[in-house]
Order: structure tokens, then C-alpha cells, then sequence
């Protein structure tokens, strides 16, 4: 495997992952975690990643005023202990203004979690953190926000949690760090609302999907085939 350019494919992968290509944002991170010592099963899945975008280069994201005009919005999703070495779960959130995908991210989360409820918890802190970062940006620009901001989880029992303070005995063993989310739900920041795993919209960034789970999760990311010029 010394001859392959496995960490220079990786890293040109990754720079479209960041910049223009949330829908391979969990399959790039997932074959980082092999840079140090890849194999040719994870060459091939390189390969295979490289083709699908060749297959899909009219698919872009596209931006647009509508209705929402600059209302923004987040979504956070897991995958509980998705990491079979680790048993880590993977959070993925995304960031709208409008109908517009601004912001998003794949990662491993820090810490193991002891049930989905508490991985969705944790989740939700990390994409609330760049929410905070957005409320302020568009302040700046002008455009504060009219109320709070919708956090959107598939999770109801992490929803209860960051609303009732009477659900935090069973999770007072993690890091204070990760209840920061409950002070912001009761400054009115956010609002943590249900939206079904079907409507999701960063499901594709926690998990591989099937064919189909994988169309629908890019159009609801704005991501629309473009004819080429």
C-alpha cells in the first residue's frame, strides 16, 4: 500500500466534504480514521467514493430566497456507538438560513454514551454551539434573529431533557459542558422541536444509507441536479 496516494485522495475528498459536499461528509470521515495504516479494502472504498462523485457532478447546492427569507435553523442527528472499536456514536447537524444549507458536520463524538438519548443530548450541545456562532453572525450582518432558534431532533427523550431540569438525575454523570444546552432552551436561544427520522435532514451525515434514504436526504440538503453547461 505504499505506492497508493491513500492520504492525498483522503485529503482532496475531505476539501469537498467541507466545502461543497455535505453528502459525503460521513463516508470521508469514516475513511480518515484509516490514514495511518489504510488497507486495500479501504483503498477500494476510496475509489468507490471518487466514482460516485464522478457520477454525480451535476448534483449541487443551491441557494435562493423563499419564504423563510433568513430564518435560521439547525438540525442534529446521531448514530449511536456506530464505532465498532470505539463504540462512539457519530453526530451530524446541519445549519440553514432559509432554505439554505450554510453549515454542517460529521464527526465522532468525544465520549462514549450510555443510550441514544444521551448521544442525541450531546449532539444537540455540539450543533447548538455553531448555532450560537450564526445568531451572532447574522446580527452582525443585520439580520438578528426574530426568536428563538429551532433545533430539530428525531429523539424525543433528548428533547425532554433539554426542556425539564427533573430529567437531568439520570444523566448527571456527564460533563458539565454538555448541559450548557438546557441554559440556552431556558434563555429562549432555542427551542429543541420533533421532526421525524424521514424528514431529517442530517441523517446522511451520521450513516451510510441506501439508494433511495440517500436521494431523499439530498434534496431535503438543497442539493439539486444541475444540466451542464
Amino acid at each position: 500500500m505504499k505506492s497508493v496516494p491513500y492520504l492525498s485522495a483522503v485529503g482532496s475528498l475531505m476539501y469537498l466534504a467541507v466545502g461543497t459536499c455535505p453528502d459525503i461528509a460521513f463516508a470521508v470521515g469514516a475513511l480518515s480514521c484509516f490514514n495511518a495504516n489504510p488497507g486495500r479494502a479501504h483503498w477500494k472504498q476510496v475509489q468507490h467514493l471518487f466514482k460516485y462523485l464522478a457520477g454525480t457532478r451535476d448534483l449541487s447546492l443551491c441557494y435562493g430566497l423563499g419564504q423563510d427569507g433568513t430564518h435560521l435553523q439547525i438540525f442534529s442527528d446521531v448514530d449511536y456507538a456506530g464505532d465498532v472499536d470505539s463504540a462512539c456514536s457519530t453526530t451530524g447537524y446541519t445549519v440553514f438560513i432559509g432554505k439554505n444549507l450554510v453549515n454542517w458536520s460529521s464527526k465522532r463524538q468525544p465520549v462514549v454514551a450510555k443510550s441514544t438519548t444521551e448521544a442525541e443530548y450531546i449532539a444537540a450541545n455540539e450543533a447548538g454551539s455553531d448555532g450560537v456562532w450564526f445568531w451572532n453572525f447574522t446580527s452582525e450582518l443585520g439580520y438578528p434573529p426574530s426568536g428563538p432558534t429551532p433545533l430539530w431532533l428525531d429523539n424525543q427523550s433528548a428533547i425532554r431533557v433539554g426542556k425539564n431540569p427533573e430529567h437531568h438525575s439520570c444523566m448527571c454523570h456527564l460533563l458539565p459542558k454538555f448541559h450548557w444546552l438546557r441554559e440556552q432552551v431556558e434563555d429562549k436561544v432555542f427551542t429543541l422541536d420533533y421532526v421525524p427520522t424521514l424528514s431529517m435532514r442530517s441523517d446522511g451525515l451520521t450513516k451510510l444509507l441506501d439508494t433511495v434514504a440517500h436521494s431523499r436526504v439530498c434534496s431535503l440538503l438543497g442539493l439539486i441536479s444541475q444540466p451542464a453547461l
